[in-house]
């Protein structure tokens, strides 16, 4: 199976001045191998939480030692395990144990992955982003999120241990005659892709307020720092956008599945998540069109500017034009110019000259050229 692997290369520094938040860029290079590496780093902090349920109770328990999780897969309740931050070793022991294919298991550990629905024997396993968004940088931060879907247990595999957007889910599982409680597996699923592309939504308002904030600034401040500032957050429109679409085409997989693990019931449900990713790719075209439209006032913004600036001089020149050549007139050293030997000739070039001035002044004021 062929993997996604990332290169960083850093930028050169002299560009570092035209990045107004201070995040120092870097440039990804994608290349797909013939032989796919897991080259993710383990982490440092790992936890293992379960929530063991039924129709008429919940449990939740954090997990001191991974083998306590195998037991769930022969439990008689339904079960939620969430495995927060990855480790080669735990990931490989959790998937032989609960026989997820070695496939998954590869896509589970690589980095970089394009989101995706798998149905592989008795399992459904999807992979996507979980997307935040970062006020102090106002940059978009991303999370791999992976869930495996069997019989009576729903796994889910983040990256970082310290955040996620599933405290909805677990609020639910503790409320007697939830329907998350009363339900089957799969809707478990949908609940979990539910939310997290609902948060898809809360980082799309954020990056539209930075948009509206944007449109201000080109108003009354169109110079480099701003355009740096377009350039950034159309980079960052971008990035949600490569994030979310292929979301929908996960979504189209769940509702074309066959699998005996989704239930026709639920399949509804499904549906009305694949309607918001639509909506969000549709508002990430729009606002990804809003920034382009941006840019575009930024240059006519400088173009005026530029247009008044040459306005005021081509004014100012012909203003100084016939005073120019008066006073050049006047500067040639002929011997039989009569008005040399004028006894007040200078005070009346001055008055001559000044009177015009102030005659063109008008003439141009009354023509609304300045």
């Amino acid at each position: 199976m062929r993997k996604t692997v990332n290169k960083i290369l850093p930028i050169p520094n002299v560009l570092d001045a035209l990045n107004p938040f201070k995040v120092k860029k870097q440039r990804i290079m994608n290349f797909n191998p013939v032989t796919g590496v897991a080259s993710r780093e383990p982490a440092q902090a790992s936890k293992i939480t379960v929530f063991d349920y039924n129709s008429n109770a919940c449990t939740e328990k954090v997990l001191q030692s991974l083998s306590d999780v195998f037991p769930y897969l022969e439990s008689s309740h339904k079960s939620w395990i969430n495995i927060d931050g990855l480790r080669k070793e735990d990931v490989h022991a959790v998937c032989e144990h609960f026989a997820i294919h070695p496939l998954i298991e590869e896509d589970i550990l690589s980095l970089g992955q394009r989101a995706k629905m798998d149905e592989i024997g008795e399992r459904l396993f999807c992979l996507l982003p979980m997307l935040y968004f970062n006020s102090d940088a106002s940059t978009i931060d991303q999370e791999q999120v992976s869930i495996v879907v069997g019989a009576n247990f729903v796994i889910s595999f983040q990256e970082d241990p310290t955040r996620d957007v599933f405290d909805p889910i677990r609020d639910k599982l503790m409320l007697p005659g939830s329907r998350i409680r009363n339900g089957s597996m799969d809707f478990l699923c949908y609940s979990l892709l539910d939310v997290i592309v609902d948060s898809y939504f809360v980082v799309l308002d954020k990056l539209g307020e930075r948009i509206e904030l944007m449109e201000d600034a080109v108003q009354h401040y169109p110079n480099t720092r701003t355009l740096a500032r377009i350039n950034f957050l159309r980079r960052q429109v971008f990035l949600y956008k490569r994030a979310i679409s292929p979301v929908r085409e996960l979504m189209n997989g769940f509702l074309k599945s066959e699998s005996d693990l989704l239930e026709d019931k639920v399949t509804k449900y499904y549906k009305d998540v694949y309607d918001h990713i639509i909506q969000c790719n549709d508002l990430a075209d729009n606002y990804r069109d809003m920034i382009l439209n941006v840019q575009e006032m930024y240059h006519t913004q400088l173009n005026l500017k530029m247009n008044e600036i040459m306005k005021v001089l081509a004014v100012v020149t012909t203003l100084m034009a016939p005073l120019t050549l008066i006073a050049g007139i006047y500067g040639m050293n002929f011997h039989n110019m009569p008005e040399l030997t004028a006894k007040n000739g200078y005070f009346y070039t001055l008055g001559g000259m000044g009177i015009l001035l102030i005659i063109m002044i008008l003439i141009f004021r009354k023509r609304g050229w300045f």
